[in-house]
């Protein structure tokens, strides 16, 4: 049986908000890494899953996203995003020492794991990228080039072919429901040059995974990044029709039964 326990660490904007899933012995570690606007409770059901499986899952709500301090969804700067994610890992180490460690990051989360693995990937088993802010995210530089900012929040549509899943993120009080900040848009395309200038991983395994059909992170830029960044031991998969957060796709079994396959292989 999954149990979770709450508890916070002090980042670099102030408390943040972390989350653990265990069962019972498990035999690997997990780091959940969640996307803009949204945060850690959304992954429920993926860290049941990864602990069904043996694993013990640990997530941070980012600065400025879920029950975690800052003000909401501003991120100037992402080094300490990715410094704050560095103190979920030694809390994961410390918890369970000698465990394998393996980072599953989503969306502007998949940027932050790809940035961490440039940083921190020797010490890491494996790591999968789910529709990463990854190259050329067209979005970002379109809405830096507009005089204003559109008031508008992301729509639930892009997220799921399951209307469910967007009933569900409309109805989330801890769902970020307004605009795009220009500094946090201004981070990640600083983030995205960071990491485009920093190349490629051969510290560890990493796979990626996208929907065919992402509106909201568009296959072919993130392909664009893949192509500089893929290492040694990369591999990818993409999945027809999906659309961008393929945990909550109708497709969304077939996609952990990927994720789990890539990490039991990358164990031994």
């Amino acid at each position: 049986m999954t149990t979770h326990t709450d508890f916070t660490l002090a980042g670099h904007a102030g408390s943040l908000h972390t989350r653990t899933w265990r069962g019972t012995d498990p035999s690997y570690v997990v780091l959940l890494c969640h996307g803009y606007g949204e945060h850690l409770a959304r992954y429920d059901w993926v860290a049941d899953r990864l602990v069904a499986d043996g694993a013990v899952v640990h997530a941070v709500d980012h600065a400025g996203h879920g029950e975690s301090a800052g003000e909401r969804v501003l991120i100037p700067d992402f080094e300490p995003v990715v410094d704050d994610f560095r103190l979920l890992e030694e809390h994961a180490r410390a918890a369970d020492p000698g465990l394998p460690v393996v980072l599953v990051g989503h969306s502007m989360g998949g940027m932050i794991a790809a940035r961490y693995a440039q940083r921190f990937g020797s010490g890491l088993a494996a790591v999968v990228l789910s529709g990463p802010v990854l190259g050329k995210w067209a979005a970002a530089s379109a809405l830096l080039e507009a005089e204003e900012i559109p008031d508008a929040p992301i729509d639930p549509a892009t997220l799921s072919r399951d209307p469910a899943v967007g009933a569900a993120y409309v109805a989330d009080p801890l769902v970020w429901h307004g605009s795009f900040k220009r500094p946090t848009v201004a981070g990640m395309a600083a983030m995205l040059e960071t990491i485009d200038s920093a190349g490629r991983v051969d510290t560890c395994p990493v796979l990626w995974l996208h929907g065919e059909e992402d509106p909201l992170v568009p296959y072919d830029g993130s392909a664009a990044g893949w192509a500089t960044y893929a290492g040694a031991g990369a591999e990818s998969k993409s999945y027809p029709g999906a659309r961008h957060e393929i945990f909550n796709e109708t497709n969304r079994e077939d996609v952990l039964v990927d994720l789990l396959d890539f990490v039991h292989r990358q164990l031994g």
